[in-house]
């Protein structure tokens, strides 16, 4: 019975993910405000991926700012890079909107930095129901520290790959007290790793590292399958080192969120601690979705065709296999 209705869970994100095969596209875009001298900035807009394909969105400028030369685009591996030197009537800077058309039609959120000359940084979120930037002086720390909670926050409920991986372990794990553990050392391990990327201290090429989170999502399939067949293993008796082995590469996953955005120095401490709560936040809130719902189907007492209960292991498993090659062949 419990592994029918865990089941349920596993076929409707199953659904979700087939529907986005390449599994974790929410890598903020970036739009970077450089001033060069009094009245002229220089603008680049990282625009990411979007699904395979160039991302639809774009920049709108003031009508009063006036794009100086030919802009150029440089295209990387994962976005593409639009440089712009635009000239700024005097005093029209702070007050003025840049907006975002086509960022509505999506789930990407935008960082908005602006450098000045008097050395100072500023920043901001943009997100897709609210597409536009109102350039403002400094603000108050629990406003940016705000955005960074909600910027974790989407980071892990839009990184499908994320998602199954706990769910998968949610499968496995058997008891409240393997559960505590066994996601405590999850949030312990890619808190770790979140923070030495953060902070420079370590890196892992994205190529490689997508294709090791697809692995530990492929690890768990097998996993499930030998819980079906009552059978058992280091895995299905301590998941807790697990989650904490696999957790510390998931780590290195959550911090692509925080270094794409090129945070400036001296907001990275509160901005790392932020964002990891989102990062928390999220992951409880699934965690409690998934266990509320299976009790809720547990009292209803629904009653599932015993087939049902193939479905974890082979889904999980083959999501795991398909983004594995797939990444692994991208890496070439």
């Amino acid at each position: 019975m419990k592994h029918c209705i865990k089941t349920f869970f596993v076929a409707m994100l199953a659904f979700v993910a087939c529907g986005r095969v390449m599994a974790h596209e929410s890598q903020p875009g970036l739009l970077e405000i450089k001033q060069l001298n009094a009245d002229r900035y220089e603008v680049v807009w990282r625009a990411p991926i979007y699904y395979g394909r160039p991302h639809p969105a774009s920049v709108l400028f003031p009508d009063d700012w006036q794009v100086i030369g030919v802009p150029t685009v440089r295209q990387l591996p994962d976005s593409a890079l639009h440089r712009f030197v635009v000239e700024v009537p005097e005093g029209g800077f702070n007050g003025s909107t840049i907006r975002f058309p086509g960022l509505e039609s999506t789930i990407t959120d935008v960082f908005v930095r602006i450098l000045r000359l008097d050395g100072s940084e500023q920043s901001q979120v943009v997100r897709p129901f609210q597409p536009f930037a109102e350039l403002r002086g400094e603000r108050p720390w629990y406003v940016s520290s705000g955005e960074y909670v909600v910027l974790g926050f989407n980071h892990i409920l839009m990184g499908i790959d994320h998602l199954l991986f706990v769910l998968g372990l949610l499968i496995i794990v058997r008891g409240r007290r393997s559960l505590i553990k066994t996601i405590t050392a999850f949030t312990v391990a890619h808190s770790i790793t979140l923070a030495l990327a953060t902070l420079g201290y370590a890196t892992i090429p994205g190529p490689p590292l997508n294709a090791a989170i697809a692995l530990s999502i492929l690890f768990l399939g097998p996993e499930i399958v030998r819980i079906w067949r009552g059978q058992t293993s280091f895995t299905i008796e301590h998941p807790w080192v697990v989650a904490f082995s696999f957790g510390l590469l998931h780590g290195f996953g959550f911090a692509n969120g925080l270094s794409t955005v090129g945070m400036p120095r001296a907001e990275i401490p509160f901005a790392l601690l932020s964002f990891n709560i989102g990062v928390e936040i999220g992951q409880l809130f699934f965690v409690l979705l998934i266990l509320m719902s299976y009790r809720a189907l547990k009292v209803l007492q629904f009653q599932w065709p015993r087939w049902v209960e193939f479905v974890p292991g082979y889904a999980i498993g083959s999501l795991g296999a398909f983004w594995t090659i797939q990444r692994a062949v991208m890496m070439f």
